[in-house]
């Protein structure tokens, strides 16, 4: 551990020179650090040059204890880990985790080397690159069995989904496959919701990358509101017709 900070320590002195690597993590504007250390890697290295804004999202709470997300450039997510009395102090931690995970990618251990490919394999199944998410999304939601059965090739599946982002578009489709599937299993839908909310928080409070378990929950609550929206619609065309009869009796 003490390795280990020195290492962060050292790697704020290069990336961060003007600021005092002892007292950094003490430092009430960690939001401002985190954005200049993703700005200052952009520069250097041209890295996520579309996507240059770290993204912040408070969930809506009437009191404590409140919870913040930060989304870094190329898809990583990070939230509080500590029981937090304002969205301004959940904001801080979601921003000192996401900084300390961000310094943690730049340690000479963590650079690609022909070892770190060899030892890595196994982690590469929990990448937090967007494609990956993508394809963890999409084995969670039974699309890649389903592309399995059509004899698809895996490079073509690959190469097909390479063209597209984790979007509204994305999470819309797969919301219809939820869709779909409670139709079939009515419930389903509220049950992995469950699951998803607990998966989420319990990353959340042991300091995780949250993306996967984020766009779970996203992906369910799409599939819950159209569902609600399509019956309260229906309802609503019920009561319609029912005033329409009535006016010719």
């Amino acid at each position: 551990m003490d390795r280990t900070l020195e290492s962060l320590q050292y790697l704020i002195a290069q990336v961060l020179p003007h600021r005092d690597p002892a007292l950094v993590f003490k430092d009430l504007n960690v939001v401002a650090m985190l954005q200049e250390f993703w700005e200052n890697k952009q520069k250097q290295r041209a890295v996520f040059p579309s996507e240059g804004t770290v993204v912040y999202e408070s969930l809506n709470s009437p009191g404590p204890p409140f919870v913040s997300y930060v989304t870094l450039p190329g898809g990583s997510c990070f939230g509080n880990f500590q029981c937090c009395l304002s969205r301004a102090e959940a904001r801080r931690d979601a921003a000192k985790v996401a900084l300390i995970n961000s310094l943690f990618n730049e340690l000479p251990c963590r650079k690609i080397t022909k070892e770190f490919i060899m030892e890595s394999v196994q982690e590469a199944v929990s990448s937090t690159s967007e494609l990956m998410i993508v394809f963890q999304l999409l084995h969670w939601n039974g699309s890649l069995k389903a592309l399995r059965e059509t004899k698809c090739s895996r490079q073509e599946v690959i190469s097909y989904y390479s063209q597209y982002s984790l979007d509204e578009r994305m999470r819309s489709h797969m919301a219809l496959d939820w869709i779909m599937k409670e139709q079939e299993s009515p419930g389903i839908i509220s049950q992995e919701l469950q699951v998803a909310l607990r998966e989420l928080e319990e990353a959340r409070k042991a300091g995780q990358e949250l993306r996967f378990y984020k766009e779970k929950k996203e992906i369910l609550s799409l599939a819950l509101s159209q569902i609600y929206s399509d019956q309260v619609t229906s309802s609503s065309n019920d009561d319609q017709m029912g005033l329409t009869l009535s006016g010719y009796h």
